[in-house]
């Protein structure tokens, strides 16, 4: 009986270091999707592609293209944090974490 009691101690404590670490890592699936929602949806669209009524008007890169795809992250995480041309710097707004997974979801847009 105590060898159950010390195995559901364990299992227990198991479950909360598994449970506490998850949602860091579920943060940072979900994050990107909501920082681009936020701050790139206006221009760049949805999917992307730039073809939202604002992002016609600025010319906004589609950055699933292979122009935007074909730049490095650190590029592109210049771009995010400095702006360029038209587009406003992110750099004061976005944490450098927020960029990077910025980047990497950026990189799942990518055309076929």
């Amino acid at each position: 009986m105590q060898r159950t009691s010390l195995t559901l101690a364990t299992a227990a404590g198991l479950l909360c270091v598994i449970t506490l670490s998850a949602p860091s890592s579920m943060h940072a699936q979900t994050a990107a999707p909501k920082t681009y929602t936020t701050n790139c949806v206006l221009c760049h669209a949805a999917d992307g592609s730039g073809s939202s009524p604002s992002g016609k008007a600025l010319k906004a890169k589609d950055l699933g293209s292979k122009e935007v795809q074909a730049k490095s992250d650190e590029n592109l995480s210049e771009v995010i944090t400095k702006g360029k041309g038209k587009m406003p710097a992110f750099g004061n707004k976005l944490k450098p974490e927020q960029i990077k997974e910025l980047t990497a979801y950026i990189r799942a847009l990518k055309k076929s």
